[in-house]
């Protein structure tokens, strides 16, 4: 449970670094940028999970002795079980981000999907009930909902991949210590 909860917290806090580092760059402040923040924030994202999933894998089959079987369920188990903590910890980064940190996010999104709507030519009275459509869902309790469940779902197809290579299979009971060549 220890490296499930060391790499899921690694990956909450990677996170979190890159959401700051996208705000303090001003993607996250001008409606013309927020697309880019997008595409960095998933390309980061998954680099992220990739790597503390993987590591961590690694790290919880190095826990098992040598002549049992990592096989791919234990594997994907580990790799759910990081992302899950790292999901559940983002519920906190995510809100505090969209909550202190950053509170008019949800006028950039909001500016840039009226933006989008003015390119459509769409009346005035309909932009207006999307625009309430849009805060609702863009708040920080939705951002923090969000977050966690797209964590838990893009961490279970990342562990998916990751368990088929990390598998092991159990060593033959006498060769778990490689003889020392003299």
């Amino acid at each position: 449970m220890k490296t499930y909860f060391i790499y899921g917290l690694a990956m909450a806090i990677a996170g979190a670094a890159l959401a700051m580092v996208l705000y303090l760059l001003g993607f996250h402040s001008d409606p013309s940028k927020l697309v880019a923040a997008q595409i960095i924030g998933v390309c980061g994202g998954l680099v992220i999970g990739i790597t503390c999933i993987t590591l961590g894998t690694k790290a919880r089959r190095e826990e098992i002795p040598p002549t049992e079987e990592f096989g791919y369920g234990r594997a994907l188990g580990a790799g759910v079980m990081i992302a899950l903590f790292a999901a559940l910890f983002n519920i906190v980064t995510a809100y505090t981000y969209a909550k202190y940190i950053n509170p008019e996010f949800v006028d950039v999104i909001v500016q840039a999907q009226m933006e989008k709507l003015e390119q459509k030519k769409i009346p005035p009275a309909q932009m207006e009930s999307v625009e309430k459509m849009v805060r609702k869902f863009s708040g920080p309790e939705v951002q923090a909902a969000s977050s966690c469940l797209g964590g838990i779902l893009f961490g279970t197809l990342i562990s998916l991949v990751t368990a088929a290579l990390l598998k092991r299979p159990a060593m033959p009971p006498g060769l778990e210590t490689p003889s020392a060549v003299a």
